[in-house]
């Protein structure tokens, strides 16, 4: 921009960010693009901000099965449900496995997603 003066009230913007905001490619980024390239910015935090209380509820959710679980087996086994003590300690491995499986694979699936450049 050497050499040419500013109208009042123009403002500049980086040739990289504007070429990722002109949505129709004619070099310009209208008020139009730049209002779809925020609400399309917005929608993305909105969704980010989602999957990660997505993730608190599952984690949450996954802790309490996991301390619940004992205790459900002491609690049949309390009121003399034996067979149904014996068939959930039977169980108790498979669940543990699979529930720490499932919430491993989400937190890596995320954590890769993550790193992968827009």
């Amino acid at each position: 921009m050497a050499g040419k003066k500013l109208e009042e009230g123009a403002a500049t913007i980086d040739a990289e960010a504007a070429a990722m905001i002109d949505a129709n490619g004619d070099g310009h980024v209208s008020k139009e693009e730049m209002a779809m390239h925020l609400e399309f910015k917005r929608k993305r935090l909105e969704d980010e901000d989602a999957q990660r209380d997505a993730m608190r509820k599952m984690t949450w959710f996954a802790l309490f099965g996991m301390l619940l679980y004992p205790a459900g087996i002491a609690v049949t086994s309390y009121f003399g449900m034996d067979n149904a003590s014996s068939i959930i300690g039977d169980i108790a491995p498979t669940y543990f496995v699979a529930i720490s499986a499932l919430v491993s694979v989400f937190f890596g699936a995320n954590a890769y997603s993550g790193t992968k450049k827009d």
